[in-house]
């Protein structure tokens, strides 16, 4: 069968969604946020292992014009069309499975996260055949595609799988031993990364789901993929085959940097920390490729990050989130402050780069408290700063199906119609809050042009790939800034 993988290039004005692997959708008018879509990338993969004829097509990182981004598909025709959802353009993609069932023959299925937790909504709402539930809907998908191509009854479709008059059941996890070596070249890898990682840099998962160091799930209520994709789980891949796909990036496609997407990264492991590291210096990697990853703080012990030193590491994307205890316990990040700002610090200390992420307008928080976690982010990036240390800040978005989302419709703190799905895109305030959520945004973004913090930061450059990442990243940032 021929199938299409597919991102259209949705825009809201001049803005490009960023929809693709990403936890927190917005529309921003940054051109260095291009996330690779590695379950999607897989899944296309499986696909085309499996016999069949597969285009991936995303429109939305190759900056393609609708036109020209139809065109390409119509002109192939596909049997199965497959698209990635999200929240704030359902609506959208709802609409345009009109679109597709209209120009095409082709069987629309739709994944991700909204559709997980509401699968039966897009089937009566949208024009769509099928709904994949959870995040491993490249393995339920191959599978999908075999029945269509079959057309074997609805009875034998695999589990988490909806249709217009059924669905086969609670979606099931996969061991993740086995999954096959990505195609990166089918998934037109060179299209992707972000401003403050080294080019050519390539995208993995170790793992599928959050985890914790004392071997527990991340369970943040705020998290939509933990929820909806991952039902509250984690999984790790062999390290060897993780190793091993890292050694064909390097070898085969020159890459210089990998980015572990994986909700927590590795390091909430140590043994499986340790491992990696023996299979980095078994492959006879060390030197050759810098290692970065989504982290944990509480995580990071002195031989955590020596591991991680060793092995490559150069950077760690951190979730903060907040720097008020209280909200912490209540949104069940299961870390302290003195947890995160003990990690982090202790990742500075063996000369990790740190990329923080927090959130601003819980509706609990006062301007007080959100003073205390500005100062608190401010003194850890002022903490031996070293270029390539980086802040986000964002918006509180309680996605639909979240605890978060559960508890402020109970606590009845939207400022909107919780079913007004197009204003989650990060646009305008969803919660109510006592503070100004843009000017904090900006003020929290705005650490990192500090002339102090500038001037310590370019001091510390010492590669010409720093100054490139340097220029990517002002414009980045400028990218940002003008979002709020």
């Amino acid at each position: 069968m021929k199938v299409a993988l597919i991102y259209p290039p949705f825009r809201k004005g001049k803005e490009f969604p960023l929809l693709s692997q990403n936890r927190q959708f917005k529309f921003s008018k940054s051109l260095e946020v291009r996330i690779y879509p590695v379950v999607m990338a897989t899944f296309a993969t499986m696909l085309k292992q499996a016999g069949h004829e597969v285009l991936f097509l995303d429109g939305i990182n190759a900056r393609m014009s609708m036109e020209k981004f139809e065109q390409k598909l119509f002109t192939f025709k596909p049997d199965v069309v497959v698209l990635e959802t999200k929240t704030p353009i359902m609506q959208t993609i709802w609409a345009y499975t009109d679109r597709l069932k209209r120009e095409t023959k082709a069987s629309v299925v739709l994944v991700g996260d909204h559709v997980s937790f509401f699968p039966g909504e897009s089937i009566e709402k949208s024009k769509a055949d099928f709904v994949i539930t959870g995040g491993d809907y490249d393995f339920v998908g191959t599978e999908l595609v075999d029945c269509i191509a079959k057309k074997r009854k609805t009875a034998q479709y695999p589990k988490g799988v909806w249709w217009k008059k059924g669905n086969s059941g609670k979606t099931k996890f996969h061991d993740l031993a086995g999954l096959p070596r990505i195609d990166r070249d089918l998934t037109n890898w060179k299209l992707y990364g972000e401003a403050y990682l080294y080019r050519p840099v390539a995208y993995i998962l170790s793992g599928r789901g959050c985890g914790r160091s004392d071997d527990a799930p991340g369970v943040c209520s705020f998290c939509v993929w933990q929820h909806a994709l991952w039902n509250c789980t984690h999984r790790l891949r062999p390290a060897a085959e993780v190793v091993d796909e890292i050694k064909h990036l390097v070898e085969d496609y020159g890459v210089k940097e990998v980015f572990d997407d994986n909700e927590s990264g590795f390091l909430y492991s140590e043994s499986y920390t340790e491992q990696f590291y023996n299979e980095m210096v078994r492959a006879n990697l060390i030197g050759k490729v810098k290692i970065s990853m989504n982290a944990r703080a509480e995580a990071l012990t002195d031989k955590v990050c020596m591991l991680m030193k060793k092995m490559g590491g150069r950077l760690l994307k951190i979730g903060v989130e907040s720097g008020n205890g209280a909200t912490l316990e209540r949104i069940q990040k299961k870390e302290t402050t003195a947890e995160i700002e003990a990690g982090i610090r202790k990742a500075k200390d063996y000369n990790l780069r740190v990329l923080l992420t927090n959130m601003v307008g819980y509706p609990w928080e006062t301007e007080e408290e959100v003073k205390i976690s500005y100062e608190r982010l401010k003194r850890l990036m002022f903490y031996k700063i070293r270029f390539g240390d980086s802040l986000q800040a964002s918006i509180v978005v309680p996605y639909p199906g979240t605890p978060l989302y559960r508890e402020a419709v109970k606590n009845k703190w939207f400022l909107i119609s919780p079913k007004d799905y197009e204003k989650f895109d990060m646009s305008v305030d969803v919660l109510k809050s006592p503070i100004d959520t843009t000017m904090w945004c900006r003020k929290f973004w705005s650490i990192q042009t500090h002339p102090l913090y500038l001037l310590r930061s370019f001091l510390s450059i010492r590669s010409f790939a720093d100054i490139k990442v340097a220029v990517r990243g002002l414009f980045s940032l400028i990218g940002h800034l003008r979002d709020y």
